[in-house]
């Protein structure tokens, strides 16, 4: 391809980025209040009755787990107190308080479904939409994402605001972060494609940084301090976020009609599910989570939490507030803060502003990994952010609630190995109580204490309670469905969503022993000091071998076995009361391989169960999603499809190598240091003969360089392509 450097420059009109306009983001000092605290502002006002709410559910939860401890003492300690009895008796008050307060707010979520709750801020569902005063940016932020399908979603966002006749208030930035240099290139292609087709000049942006400083929260502070000043608002997505324009629209205005709100987080439901764990993922979500997402809103008012996406955010209130400080001592603890969404909701609620969930409104959503393989590898990611709240819980002038939002998050994979501890020393207790038999001798003296005796009916009491306490959600789930005859009948029916939840919950029963290890086998790791790192999540759902599923779950049912070994030595009994755990853990192998099956998600489908309402009646936005995708699906089946390498696909595209020269940074100044995989990747490039050379040489690292330089990228396009002659 023979194109002079000048001709490039002459096509280079695209504008990638606007005019900045900074805001100043100070890093927040966790250990004294900020100077602002609620100075300047509108003071933060709350729900009628908060405090009553609250008392209902911490208060019901403190008598829940008061009541259990005292049933399950006298199952431990029918005869005597001991030093492992009160330990499994201190495990269950700590499990029974986690279980006992998820059951308070869904008892208050059941009363907020009810009376159609979930909105507050002034917001309504069938009022008509109302007119915008300011103006929103929409932030993409992606890492190594396929960008094809990224923009699936954000094409089907743009086009249902433009359906709203509010599009002219909302611009669009894709905030890249991506170090693979063909994705980086692939995305280039892709903007410019979706800027081409909605006639987006002037309103849709796109920005790479070439150093992850921080990750998505370096991103998007970035992004704050050049370009916030210009946006009161800015709505931030994850890569596979879709909302509703007419959901956005009324966030957007509820946020400039309450001028002391920071953030207003919407409740994503997950669709798109195929394999059998996405769509067990997806009907859970949709059935119980609107319970659950009603019950916090419902409790937590103006001290609400963020979730890290489909949210909008008083962009002033984050530069103010949110500024994250790097935490003290060393990885996985120190350094920066990977769960930064709860941090940021509780620094901007310690300045003075409000945080406010609304659940009651739809169109807001998000996919589900695969598979149980790569909720893990999240997972593993989410549970050292969370970990690290720890060093950040008792920060200076955090509100008492958002306290709690940090503590549950650490819960939410502390519990993990405490029911692994718990389950252990049942075990433990019941070995004792069948191979000792200590004499007891009424107030005379013992050398050793008593060991624990177990009252076989009172356990069987207390089991039930416990299981009454997790199962009752999913009925109160199901009532409220009742009242939705609407919403039933597009999940199937009353018999089919019976029998969806009676499924799920079994394969979910089965699950969580295997998902109780893969838990506390991270929070070891984190304890053990190692980094999770930042990888890019898997979003496709191809099969998955069974002898890649062995390899990977073999050490659970190995784990399962010996469980099964030692509860049988004890008692029939005792193996008997165990085996939903052992089963689920002796059977980890063809249940992950099972779940990860798109053909039995399908087939389940095809019969009507596992169904949501987003499938069987899809609201236009997801409309609008189908469509893109089947561009998307049938651009990368065509044969002329564009080359996915990065320099390949600039020497194929004319106006994809001008853009890509004109985002590229300003030439280095004279003595400044230059990366030295720049220097190498240019000497390669000099020596190599051909561009099919040239790629062979080149390292991934050395070919990012390479594509940040001018002279670099003016190198190969002048290398001949032997492979097409």
């Amino acid at each position: 391809m023979d194109v002079s450097l000048d001709t490039v420059r002459e096509y280079s009109t695209q504008r990638f980025l606007p005019e900045e306009a900074p805001l100043v983001m100070p890093t927040q000092d966790l250990h004294r209040r900020p100077e602002t605290f609620g100075r300047d502002h509108k003071p933060v006002t709350t729900p009628p009755y908060l405090w009553a709410r609250r008392l209902f559910v911490i208060g019901g939860a403190i008598v829940l787990t008061l009541f259990g401890a005292y049933e399950m003492n006298l199952v431990l300690n029918s005869m005597g107190v001991s030093a492992l009895g009160i330990l499994v008796l201190g495990l269950f008050i700590i499990l029974g308080a986690w279980i006992a307060l998820s059951f308070m707010s869904s008892l208050g979520g059941f009363v907020s479904l009810l009376r159609h709750g979930g909105l507050g801020l002034g917001i309504s569902r069938t009022d008509p939409l109302p007119g915008l005063n300011s103006r929103t940016a929409v932030l993409m932020p992606t890492y190594n994402e396929d960008p094809d399908r990224v923009l699936v979603g954000l094409r089907a966002i743009h086009d249902s605001l433009v359906a709203t006749g509010r599009i002219d208030a909302f611009d669009f930035f894709i905030l890249s972060d991506t170090t693979d240099p063909d994705v980086w290139v692939r995305e280039e292609r892709a903007y410019l494609g979706f800027v081409e087709a909605v006639h987006g000049q002037g309103r849709i942006f796109y920005r790479r940084r070439s150093k992850n400083i921080d990750r998505k929260s370096g991103n998007l502070e970035e992004w704050v301090k050049r370009f916030g000043g210009a946006y009161q608002q800015m709505l931030t997505l994850d890569a596979d976020s879709v909302m509703d324009g007419g959901l956005i629209v009324r966030i957007v205005s509820a946020m400039e009609r309450n001028e002391g709100v920071a953030l207003i987080q919407t409740l994503p439901v997950i669709m798109g599910g195929r394999t059998l764990f996405a769509r067990m993922q997806q009907f859970a979500g949709r059935v119980y989570g609107p319970l659950i997402a009603h019950g916090i809103a419902w409790w937590h008012g103006s001290e609400g939490n963020y979730w890290g996406h489909n949210a909008v955010i008083r962009t002033r209130a984050f530069a103010e507030q949110a500024g994250l400080p790097h935490l003290p001592g060393r990885k996985p603890f120190g350094g920066s803060i990977l769960s930064h969404d709860f941090v940021e909701a509780a620094l901007m609620r310690r300045g003075g502003w409000a945080i406010h969930m609304v659940p009651g409104l739809f169109g807001s959503y998000e996919q589900s990994p695969p598979s149980l393989t790569d909720v893990a590898i999240r997972d593993r990611r989410w549970c050292q952010g969370n970990l690290q709240h720890g060093k950040i819980v008792l920060a200076r002038g955090l509100h008492w609630v958002s306290r709690m939002h940090m503590m549950m998050g650490i819960g939410s994979y502390i519990t993990s190995p405490l029911w692994l501890l718990f389950l252990l020393f049942g075990i433990l207790i019941s070995l004792q109580s069948h191979f000792y038999r200590p004499e007891y001798f009424g107030d005379t003296k013992l050398l050793y204490p008593h060991w624990p005796q177990v009252d076989p009916v009172q356990a069987k009491y207390v089991f039930i309670g416990t299981m009454g306490i997790l199962l009752v959600p999913k009925l109160l789930a199901f009532i409220a469905f009742c009242f939705d005859r609407v919403t039933m009948r597009e999940c199937g029916g009353a018999i089919r969503l019976a029998i969806s939840i009676v499924l799920e919950t079994i394969l979910g029963g089965l699950i969580a022993p295997i998902a109780m290890l893969i838990q506390t086998s991270g929070v070891i790791s984190i304890l053990l000091g190692r980094d999770s790192g930042w990888n890019a999540q898997n979003r496709e759902d191809g099969s998955v071998s069974l002898r890649q599923v062995a390899h990977g779950y073999w050490i659970y049912t190995f784990f399962g076995i010996l469980m099964a070994a030692a509860a049988w030595s004890v008692s029939t009994a005792l193996f008997l009361w165990m085996t939903p755990v052992l089963l689920g853990l002796v059977l980890a192998i063809p249940l992950a391989a099972i779940t990860a099956s798109r053909d039995i998600g399908l087939w389940l489908r095809s019969w009507g169960l596992l169904l949501i309402p987003e499938e069987t009646a899809p609201p236009p936005i997801l409309l609008l999603v189908a469509d893109n995708e089947l561009r998307r699906t049938q651009a990368e089946e065509s044969p002329d499809r564009d080359p996915s390498d990065a320099f390949l696909a600039l020497r194929h595209d004319p106006k994809l190598l001008a853009a890509h020269m004109a985002a590229l940074p300003p030439e280095r100044a004279p003595g400044s240091s230059i990366d030295p995989n720049v220097l190498v990747g240019l000497v390669k490039l000099k020596e190599a003969p051909d561009l099919h050379t040239a790629l062979q040489r080149l390292t991934r690292q050395e070919k990012t360089a390479v594509l940040t330089n001018a002279k670099g990228v003016d190198l190969i396009v002048s290398l001949p392509d032997r492979s097409a002659a």
